[in-house]
């Protein structure tokens, strides 16, 4: 089982694009919460997803009820600037939800609050800084959560 990047009411398409050329590249899976802020079909995304569409795993739901239906039971790891402990501290198995929420505002207390949360982590910045690029974000974690698996399936 691979690991699978959560987007929760994403905003930005190039974010998504980028993810899920991000996710073809590493054989995780995308899944979309709705409501999104733009189709699927929209041009930004088709080209910062490039040729990788097809070979990607995307799915998704209309809802976060929706979404839990279709992922659980997974340890649920969701990405706060609000959290104390960092996504590096964490022994990644296959199966993790990684949650992120929207552009610019982030996931929200209601969210956060979800009793499904394994726990809420955070990515290392400097002070004053509000957030890393959703998409960044993302395949840093991803990256990270591969690496302690040994890349398993890379060449």
């Amino acid at each position: 089982m691979v690991f699978r990047v959560m987007f929760h009411e994403p905003r930005i398409p190039p974010n998504t694009g980028n993810a899920i050329r991000m996710v073809a590249g590493t054989g995780c899976e995308l899944h979309l919460v709705g409501p999104l802020g733009f189709d699927l079909s929209e041009p930004k995304l088709k080209r910062a997803g490039l040729d990788y569409h097809d070979l990607a795993s995307v799915t998704v739901h209309e809802n976060l009820a929706a979404a839990w239906d279709a992922v659980l039971p997974a340890r649920v790891f969701a990405f706060t600037a609000h959290a104390t402990t960092s996504y590096a501290d964490i022994a990644y198995q296959p199966g993790d939800v990684l949650l992120f929420g929207p552009e610019p505002t982030g996931l929200s207390e209601e969210v956060l609050a979800d009793a499904h949360i394994t726990e809420c982590l955070r990515i290392p910045m400097l002070p004053g800084r509000r957030s890393l690029n959703l998409s960044n974000a993302a395949a840093l974690v991803t990256y990270e959560a591969w690496r302690q698996h040994g890349f398993k399936g890379a060449v």
